[in-house]
């Protein structure tokens, strides 16, 4: 018979199959799975939309996977609508034609107004639909056979390929309707194995992984062992003896947990599911599972983590959903359908109204997937919200492990998403002494506080002894107090929160009105030291911007506030960094009119001038020792202080 020739841009589009397309080879059998699939979904939608086929029965369907080690030749069957010879033709000998396409199109067209067929197309749910899934057996075979007799035709018919070089077309033999492909596995490489492909745990585990959830069960003849009963009399002392036999198994589960309504699932079938699906120990601390209908279709099944990945703050953490489509698994972790700042979140999706490309691997980024994640984003959002307000102690053990990425979400893409994730942060408060929201925050202020105050630094225990809170918990506000990296950039980006805008102990000016006697009075203390504050500049040099008294100051010496810009939290923070950074906070030393060491430093002034620059490199190498930041020169330090206690 004479071999038929693949089109041209078909051979190469088949050579870019074989050699390009798929990243993983083992995917072959999840294309031919939903191939059979698709199948008998095309028979049993017959069967419900034509009266005459009454006979048909969806328990009746299956498909079977067999292999042949000695033959080295890997089977995939079903029982499905099969292929007439110009079918074959149509759908086997031109790459990218896709027979399930063509086949939904019409049966949506002719059967459009039909109330049967309205809930036909309801109940069947094709998967395949670029008609290039079946070449992908031609990474792992050198030869492909498929035999095929159509639904209502006595005639069977076989199509035969060894890759590029063409095909044949005969008439075969094959007892009822469906579909057989014979793959003829390659032998092994020095790079690939393809034997694996021939050994029974390979092909249930590969089932297992991207074809669980197929709706017709999948079954496999496996060879088993048992042991023999006893004979009568026999020593009861003797070793037992076993028999091997071949039982049918199927390999997969069919009804996905996340298809199943949220009422006939309990907690520890959510729970078992998410520790085995995921390979975690705990139980998961939330579960989301949801259903939509509507433009784009979905069901989705969530969690988050009790407790973070060991890599989970590394380069090497990858987040990402599964993403199934009709129960099939299309990738292992789809990370288009989570954002950055919901990385934590692990779970599935599963959708038939994806669009996807030839290799099933690679989405396209169209504007289904786009809708899936907006959804999935305000949906994560609400869960969120709806823990916090009604179990505030789940919320604050979330929080405390995936807060930080929270505040990342804030602070990345110049605080794009800030409004979404704001009600969503918590931070320590000084007056309430726990975690605290920043609506419950601004719920507290008083009339006449302008600003919400923050206090950034290493722990809360410090924060609170800052020399820089004294005046505002003087006046009972609160303040809160930051403690981790991020913090502070993130409340820089959100600028304000109900029009409370944000503002650092730290910074030059605190925003508090005087009364008119208070501003007189700091004007002239200030006007009459002028002198003495620009020797201790001087004293200092370019290690200060600034010299000036504090007003904020009551019974701490001396402190360090920043002007614009970064602040000095931030300075550190970009320092540690391993790229390091020359961005310098412009720094302000205050000190305390009212404090006995200013007196002592007008006394030098008056006595003796050369003792106020050694007063002010003290003073200043204080203020740092308080800011948590390194000295110029310890040991200079060390002196001075001892030559000072061994005055007399």
């Amino acid at each position: 018979m004479a071999k038929k020739q693949f089109k041209a841009e078909s051979k190469r589009l088949l050579d870019l199959m074989i050699n390009s397309i798929y990243t993983h080879k083992e995917i072959f059998l999840r294309e031919l799975i939903s191939n059979a699939s698709d199948a008998i979904d095309k028979l049993y939608y017959k069967s419900l939309i034509d009266k005459k086929n009454t006979g048909v029965s969806k328990d009746d369907f299956s498909i079977w996977i067999s292999a042949d080690k000695d033959a080295r030749t890997l089977t995939i069957s079903d029982n499905g609508i099969g292929m007439t010879k110009e079918e074959m033709e149509t759908n086997l000998g031109t790459i990218a034609h896709s027979g399930t396409l063509d086949f939904k199109q019409e049966t949506l067209e002719e059967s459009a107004n039909t109330k049967k067929a309205k809930t036909a197309r309801e109940a069947i749910d094709i998967i395949g639909q670029f008609g290039v899934g079946f070449y992908s057996a031609f990474m792992v075979s050198s030869h492909v056979r498929v035999i095929s007799r159509a639904f209502g035709e006595e005639e069977a018919w076989e199509w035969e390929s060894s890759g590029a070089d063409g095909y044949t077309v005969r008439e075969s033999a094959r007892n009822g309707t469906g579909t057989e492909i014979i793959l003829t596995v390659k032998e092994n490489t020095e790079d690939e194995k393809y034997d694996e492909f021939l050994e029974a745990y390979r092909i249930k585990n590969l089932v297992r992984r991207y074809s669980d959830y197929i709706r017709y069960p999948i079954k496999m003849n496996t060879e088993k062992r048992r042991a023999l009963p006893g004979a009568e009399g026999a020593d009861e002392n003797a070793p037992p003896e076993y028999e091997t036999y071949i039982e049918a198994d199927t390999l997969n589960s069919m009804v996905p947990i996340w298809k199943r309504g949220k009422s006939a699932v309990k907690d520890e079938e959510y729970n078992e599911f998410y520790k085995d699906k995921f390979m975690d120990y705990t139980d998961p601390l939330k579960v989301i599972h949801t259903s939509v209908e509507g433009v784009v279709s979905y069901d989705a099944l969530l969690y988050i983590p009790a407790k973070a990945p060991f890599n989970y703050y590394t380069r090497e953490y990858e987040k990402g959903l599964q993403l199934y489509s009709s129960g099939v698994m299309i990738t292992e972790k789809c990370a288009d359908l989570l954002p950055d700042y919901f990385s934590f979140v692990k779970g599935l999706v599963d959708s038939q109204d994806l669009s996807l490309n030839i290799s099933r691997e690679m989405l396209q980024h169209d504007r289904q997937l786009k809708a899936i994640a907006a959804r999935l984003e305000s949906k994560i959002k609400s869960e969120l919200q709806t823990m916090l307000g009604a179990d505030r102690e789940k919320y604050e053990e979330f929080f405390k492990t995936f807060g930080l990425q929270l505040k990342f979400g804030v602070y990345d893409n110049y605080g794009l998403k800030k409004e979404l994730l704001e009600d969503l942060l918590l931070f320590h408060s000084s007056s309430e002494k726990k975690l605290v929201t920043l609506s419950e925050y601004v719920s507290r202020m008083g009339a006449d506080q302008k600003f919400i105050y923050y206090a950034a630094g290493e722990s809360t225990d410090k924060l609170d002894k800052q020399p820089q809170t004294e005046l505002l918990k003087d006046k009972g506000y609160e303040i809160l107090y930051l403690t981790d990296d991020v913090d502070e950039f993130a409340l820089r980006a959100l600028m304000q929160y109900k029009e409370k805008q944000f503002k650092s102990v730290s910074e030059g000016d605190l925003g508090i009105d005087e009364s008119e006697d208070e501003k007189k009075a700091a004007e002239e203390k200030a006007e009459s030291s002028k002198e003495l504050l620009a020797a201790v500049k001087e004293a200092l040099g370019d290690k200060v911007a600034e010299v000036r008294l504090s007003r904020r100051l009551k019974s701490h010496p001396v402190c360090l506030t920043s002007g614009e810009g970064i602040s000095l939290e931030m300075e550190k923070v970009l320092s540690a960094m391993p790229a390091g950074s020359d961005v310098k906070a412009k720094r302000i030393l205050e000190i305390n009119a009212d404090h006995a060491v200013f007196g002592a430093l007008e006394t030098a002034y008056t006595n003796d001038k050369e003792r106020v620059g050694t007063y002010a490199g003290l003073l200043y190498d204080q203020a740092l020792l308080i800011e948590g930041l390194p000295i110029e020169d310890p040991v200079a330090f060390s002196n001075a202080v001892c030559a000072l206690m061994s005055e007399r």
